[in-house]
């Protein structure tokens, strides 16, 4: 796991970074009610839940490095189609276009510092010897 150590300290950027958004957003009037029941959701969800998937992401990461010969390549096909898969429930959830609108972009804040720290942590190392 010493590889995905980037990974790890990019997770806990990602939450830090989602968290403001949805902070600043929130200060900007969305207020992030979810139709069903009439709850909004608190700050402190977006922390765990952006955690919650940072550490999914890892752990694909982590089984594409064993399994695959390509892992780089297929982690970022994987990921891009997940976070892709993931703006589904939001539109179909009925909260407002701001919601909406916001928590897709929460997904891609989430995205967009996670994506290329572990596809960079997937790539071939370079061991500084020649091989003849």
């Amino acid at each position: 796991m010493k590889r995905f150590g980037p990974g790890f300290l990019a997770a806990l950027l990602a939450m830090v970074a989602t968290t403001l958004v949805a902070a600043l957003t929130r200060a900007g009037g969305v207020d992030f009610e979810i139709p069903d029941g009439g709850e909004t959701i608190p700050l402190a969800g977006f922390a765990v839940v952006t955690a919650f998937f940072s550490v999914v992401g890892i752990g694909i990461a982590a089984a594409l490095l064993r399994w695959s010969a390509r892992p780089a390549e297929r982690f970022v096909a994987t990921a891009v189609t997940l976070t892709v898969l993931s703006m589904i429930p939001p539109v179909l959830s009925g909260a407002a276009t701001s919601t909406i609108a916001a928590l897709i972009g929460l997904q891609l804040v989430a995205a967009a510092v996670m994506i290329p720290v572990l596809a960079r942590s997937l790539r071939p190392r370079v061991t500084g010897t020649l091989v003849p």
